[in-house]
């Protein structure tokens, strides 16, 4: 089964994303911070701890009253959620039967006392379930959230929570003088890409430094005289000062040269940074006197290979195009 579109969004909730699940009512057979974990659930058949069969996921007790069991989860990068993935790999006689999804939006920094007596919206009605399987819900909703809350009818195991969405900052917290303007928690998002074969071109929008080469994009090898490129919608209009290209842990498979154009708030493109020569697991910054503001950027990368993480530093600027 192909995967809806949403899923090409950033998991809003992930771990690496600074995502943390804060509370649960029960996890007695597994852990509850197993549900954001980077990367697919694993399985080793036949491994049993002090709780029973381990398992890379969230389980609870089997029910003897009735009632259901929930966790919540705050996103590491608030924001507006496009669909939501509910993994119960693993989890055969164990799983669910149904599934709901709330989310509510908190200012500062919420106890788990506070959130279970937050306000919470339906974003996901009590829908059903299989065992290791992937189900996907789309989301009509155009609010910004900070907490989504998973609630499984009656009990049971689910792998993976996703939470794909588009970053919204808080605004009051952003130096608007000066970010990385390409930063996914500062509202960016990749919105097109000619390969992601081996890795998300999202990744490139993550916060801190890369620890594996999994980490990053990295695309297939080219067998045509073309290249791979990737687009990003900046975090708002700004004018760029500094851009940094990071092959880190790209050791034989870095791009071999990169191009950075922006486009202005016409359409039109212009060149930030000329095609450059890249050296493999390296930090590159380079200085831009951009002389336009612009709205969106394109990384091209020649002529494939990987990048750990892009950066674009620079001002947000008004319709007049001085700096806010």
């Amino acid at each position: 089964m192909t995967a809806p579109d949403f899923c090409t969004l950033p998991d809003l909730a992930l771990r690496s994303l600074g995502g943390a699940v804060v509370w649960a009512n029960d996890e007695s057979f597994a852990e509850k911070e197993n549900l954001i974990l980077p990367g697919d659930a694993g399985h080793r058949p036949a491994t049993f701890g002090p709780r029973g069969q381990v398992y890379d996921g969230w389980e609870t007790r089997r029910r003897r009253v009735p009632g259901s069991d929930e966790a919540i989860v705050r996103l590491g990068v608030p924001g507006v959620v496009r669909g939501i993935v509910v993994d119960t790999a693993w989890f055969t006689g164990n799983h669910p039967i149904e599934i709901t999804v709330h989310a509510t939006a908190q200012d500062g920094h919420p106890s788990p006392e506070d959130l279970l007596k937050a306000d919470w919206h339906l974003i996901v009605d009590r829908s059903p379930v299989a065992g290791d399987t992937r189900t996907h819900f789309a989301v009509d909703s155009e609010t910004r959230w900070t907490h989504v809350k998973l609630t499984i009818h009656p009990d049971g195991g689910v792998a993976r929570l996703r939470v794909h969405g588009e970053g919204r900052p808080d605004l009051a917290l952003l130096d608007t003088r000066s970010l990385d303007l390409a930063a996914l928690e500062n509202g960016a998002l990749v919105t097109a890409c000619s390969n992601g074969y081996y890795g998300s071109p999202q990744n490139l929008l993550f916060p801190g430094p890369v620890r594996t080469m999994g980490e990053g994009w990295e695309t297939s090898r080219r067998r045509d005289d073309g290249n791979d490129w990737v687009e990003v919608r900046l975090a708002g209009k700004g004018l760029v000062r500094l851009i940094e290209l990071d092959t880190s842990y790209f050791l034989g498979n870095a791009p071999g040269s990169a191009s950075v154009r922006g486009r202005r708030p016409d359409g039109e493109w212009y060149d930030l940074l000329p095609r450059t020569e890249l050296q493999p697991d390296s930090r590159h910054r380079f200085l831009v006197d951009a002389p336009e503001p612009v709205t969106d950027v394109r990384l091209d990368i020649h002529p494939d290979g990987g990048m750990a993480r892009l950066r674009v530093h620079g001002a947000l600027v008004d319709d007049d195009e001085t700096a806010r």
